[in-house]
């Protein structure tokens, strides 16, 4: 609704000024029609512009609901909220806008003067001079226009490219992870010094951890990882956020023999959503050797470890911890006669436990759980000598049907579609996403070698955005083969309807231009932000071109130079006004943009704003000029086809 609001008023806006002008032409004539007659007519003259201009904005909208994942859930009530108050924008000012017209226009006092104020007078003098010159040289305009959108265009490839905005939630969480074995008490000191730490940073007000979760807890977690929540002070710090984070990684780099994962409450769960990982990017290596995925994992950690960008640098925690290995005999359990499951049956009861029964305690309930010692199930030579029944009673040491010993395994195996896998992950700072990982992949690529059966995949917000910005583009591609149908079906001209599409490459210009002054690096929320603006953009070129046709239709005019003067004159305040209210709505989402809740709106509102201000404008003069260049047998076609149609 805050992108929106200005839009909303953009129909009433072109219905009330045309209403507004035809109604002070009326009084000025030396026959005046009935007032109602004239706002009648006067609507009726925008309607189709109105109308289309409006199906046109919900058509580019409908790529936002094909998204899915985060980014779905984020900007697909945008376009829902944007459709459905453009729509009732647009049924306000067909059915309300008209009969207020009719009620206080009229006998307005400026409707006796004879002139316009004297801005729209001074922008009116302006414009024609710009006119003049455009339709003098309208093959010039055109070659202009284009070198300027081929410039813009040019610069895209060299701006970064993120997921999504970084947010400001103006706190932190911080990962640490010990090694596994790590006792509670261990992981409570080394909690406690990272804390200590943290206290240092001047602009930390307060700390609280959590060291381990709950076994039943959705996300339980051993006593080797703890979670630090790190809030900050309320007054305004005189550093950068990036130089908080950097005082932040400095202090904590004295706690060693831990991993560090700095992110925020909200976008840290965003990344364990996307990728299974508390970070911006996983790398993630399949394989079925371990030993060789922690080998290939160490690799890929030199290997980007000097990348300008990477920061909190982790390789998934395993280490090798003594298990015991009980392997039974084939020939001794068959020699005693004895069954191989009852075997491993009684062994898991001996040395793990089953629970044989319940005690009651009042309202408590306890498991009785059946189970050796503990002193006899961590001594290998006691475990050797534990007794067995056989099936003639007769009781055999364990060793004398099983070996048994001690062997290094991991501590944990991680599987993600049936396969083994390591991850190697880290989150980026101070530069783009897209770049840092692009040389990730390429450092990856040149350095680390995988044998026959080992792959690596890139998860995270880099895959996001990849995903969502080639779905968002392959589906733009159709809205604008929807916006091109939905205009022919209107003029059923091919002219006159990509004439009116012009107005979107000029948009693009501005823009491009603005994402460049705002630090060059494309997002999720950019692309929505351009999708909203090939609405906008189109309606001011169905606006001109729409009464361009009116006064040579209706009003005896020819098709000439001093008709399209005529045309763009009559419609310059209505564009700009529309252009103005649209622009004034979103300046305060380009103020502050590292405010908490604004990071999302920021770019959307400073690529819809840029563009606005381009294509209104190099509309003032493109549209004119080539209308005037490639119009006129456009024209002549469809006025024959609207002849047929009365005829019929």
């Amino acid at each position: 609704l805050a992108i929106a609001i200005g839009e909303l008023v953009g129909d009433a806006i072109v219905d009330v000024e045309n209403v507004f002008r035809r109604l002070r032409e009326n009084k000025q004539s030396a026959n005046p029609k009935n007032p109602l007659k004239v706002v009648f007519e006067a609507s009726v003259e925008v309607r189709n512009s109105i109308v289309y201009a409006t199906i046109i904005v919900v058509l580019v909208f409908i790529p936002l609901f094909s998204l899915s994942g985060i980014e779905g859930k984020i900007f697909a009530p945008l376009g829902i909220a944007y459709i459905t108050s453009i729509i009732a924008s647009l049924f306000v000012s067909l059915t309300v806008t008209p009969v207020l017209c009719s009620f206080l226009l009229p006998n307005m006092k400026l409707m006796k003067e004879h002139k316009d104020g004297f801005l729209v007078r001074w922008l009116k003098k302006q414009d024609t001079k710009l006119l003049h010159f455009g339709l003098s040289n309208p093959k010039k305009v055109l070659i202009t226009a284009s070198v300027l959108f081929f410039v813009a265009i040019s610069f895209i490839p060299f701006f970064g490219t993120e997921f999504l905005p970084p947010f400001n939630e103006g706190s932190l969480t911080i990962n640490l992870q010990a090694d596994a074995g790590t006792s509670l008490e261990e992981s409570n000191k080394l909690g406690t010094i990272a804390e200590q730490q943290l206290l240092k940073v001047p602009e930390v007000a307060f700390t609280s951890r959590r060291t381990g979760r709950a076994e039943l807890d959705e996300h339980a977690e051993s006593v080797n990882n703890s979670e630090i929540e790190v809030a900050f002070k309320e007054e305004e710090s005189s550093r950068t956020k990036d130089e908080i984070l950097q005082d932040v990684r400095e202090k904590l780099s004295v706690v060693k023999g831990i991993s560090i994962n700095i992110g925020q409450p909200i976008s840290h769960r965003l990344d364990h959503l996307l990728s299974g990982v508390r970070a911006q990017v996983a790398i993630k290596i399949f394989g079925n050797d371990l030993m060789e995925l922690r080998k290939y994992a160490g690799e890929i950690k030199n290997n980007i470890e000097n990348i300008p960008g990477v920061v909190d640098l982790n390789v998934e925690k395993q280490v090798q911890v003594p298990q015991l290995f009980i392997k039974l005999k084939e020939d001794a359990i068959k020699y005693f006669g004895m069954q191989r499951g009852e075997v491993v049956k009684d062994l898991e009861t001996l040395f793990q436990g089953s629970t044989v029964s319940q005690m009651l305690d009042g309202q408590k309930r306890f498991d009785i759980i059946l189970k050796l010692p503990e002193n006899q199930r961590n001594d290998i030579s006691t475990i050797q000598q534990a007794l067995m029944e056989t099936p003639t009673g007769q009781l055999i040491p364990v060793k004398e049907i099983a070996d048994i010993y001690f062997e290094n395994g991991p501590n944990t195996i991680n599987h993600e579609n049936t396969q083994r896998r390591i991850t190697v992950s880290c989150n980026v700072a101070g530069r783009d996403l897209g770049s840092t990982v692009e040389e990730v992949q390429k450092k990856i690529n040149d350095n680390v070698h995988l044998p026959q059966g080992y792959f690596i995949t890139y998860g995270g917000q880099f895959e996001s955005q990849k995903s969502a910005s080639q779905l968002i583009l392959i589906l733009s591609i159709f809205s604008l083969l929807g916006i091109f149908l939905v205009l022919y079906s209107h003029f059923k001209s091919n002219i006159i309807t990509l004439q009116i599409m012009l107005n979107i490459p000029l948009a693009l210009i501005g823009s491009i231009i603005a994402v460049l002054l705002t630090g060059g690096t494309f997002s999720i929320a950019s692309l929505v932000g351009f999708i909203t603006l090939t609405g906008i953009a189109s309606r001011n070129g169905i606006m001109m071109i729409s009464h361009y046709i009116h006064l040579v239709q209706h009003e005896g005019e020819q098709f000439d130079k001093k008709m399209i003067i005529r045309g763009s004159l009559e419609r310059l305040v209505p564009v700009l006004m529309t252009a103005l209210v649209a622009a004034l709505a979103l300046i305060p989402l380009t103020l502050s943009k590292d405010a908490p809740g604004k990071e999302i709106l920021y770019p959307v509102a400073t690529v819809i704003l840029g563009g606005l201000l381009s294509s209104t404008l190099l509309d003032m003069i493109v549209t004119p000029a080539v209308f005037y260049l490639f119009g006129e047998k456009a024209l002549k076609k469809y006025l024959e086809n609207q002849n047929k149609k009365e005829l019929n």
